[in-house]
């Protein structure tokens, strides 16, 4: 009775551990709103958990946000959308290496009464001249994201600093791009969007896209594995397999299949033999 009872209590204890280590096999990933809030990681996650049994715990914030929640060692992975903060966290050495994992573009959006007249300009310099010009409202999302440092670069390349007309008719909401695209829909405003957002959006009232195409309108991904060196609770190993997965063909093809109202929403482009073997 005693072997018995001996048995039942280790085969009960491994039982147990063998549940434990399961349930520690995710990792977090540190992303921008952009990828969470149009559907792709709703799309490409289950694959990648079904063909792994690693589940990917995703907390998708703005792309500054995101980078200090991975120096902080608090995500196993890095997934954002402004190239010269990702290779800076590498140089820093936060990272292992960085890979570009697709891409989309950026779009101007504003009330189909155009006050400013961007309408078919060609540059988002020129529409940006017209908008100060006029000094008609713009909605900017103020919170350090990657289309944030995107637009805020979009000014200076124009030669203006719509921060000195802050709270005027430059409005900065300190929040997500659907909080954003609601304030400038609710006071036909400006503003700049990634366009899958923009596809996902819902509540566009007004709003409808007005300058589009301009080539600095490019808008890159990229995909970090934060590094252990830095960080040793790092789930190296786990990180890697989903770092890997996103830059394989397969991940790659799942990304390019991902489409949003019948467009696709983003273009895979990372480089052929990204992952590791």
């Amino acid at each position: 009775m005693s072997q018995l009872k001996t048995l039942f209590i280790a085969t009960i204890m491994l039982a147990l551990t063998g549940t434990a280590h399961a349930a520690d096999k995710y990792i977090t990933v540190a992303s921008t709103t952009s990828t969470a809030n149009s559907g792709l990681f709703d799309y490409l996650l289950p694959t990648f958990t079904k063909k792994t049994g690693i589940e990917v715990r995703v907390v998708a914030v703005g792309t500054g946000k995101a980078i200090r929640l991975a120096r902080n060692g608090d995500a196993d992975v890095l997934f954002v959308h402004h190239k010269p903060s990702e290779e800076k966290f590498v140089t820093d050495g936060m990272g292992v290496e960085r890979f570009d994992v697709m891409y989309n573009d950026f779009v101007m959006v504003g009330p189909k009464a155009d006050p400013a007249g961007i309408k078919g300009l060609k540059t988002a310099n020129q529409a940006l001249k017209k908008i100060s010009d006029t000094q008609a409202p713009f909605a900017s999302r103020g919170d350090d994201s990657g289309t944030n440092k995107k637009e805020l670069s979009l000014w200076k390349s124009a030669g203006i600093d719509p921060k000195g007309a802050s709270g005027t008719w430059y409005r900065e909401t300190g929040s997500g791009m659907g909080v954003t695209l609601n304030v400038a829909s609710g006071m036909g405003a400006y503003s700049l969007t990634d366009r899958a957002t923009w596809l996902k959006f819902k509540n566009k009232g007004d709003l409808t896209i007005l300058v589009e195409g301009d080539t600095v309108l490019f808008n890159q991904y990229g995909i970090i594995l934060i590094n252990e060196k830095k960080h040793p609770h790092i789930k190296t190993a786990l990180g890697q397999a989903f770092v890997d997965w996103v830059v394989s063909p397969e991940g790659q093809t799942k990304i390019g299949e991902y489409q949003i109202l019948g467009n696709q929403a983003f273009f895979a482009n990372a480089q052929p033999g990204s992952q590791r073997t």
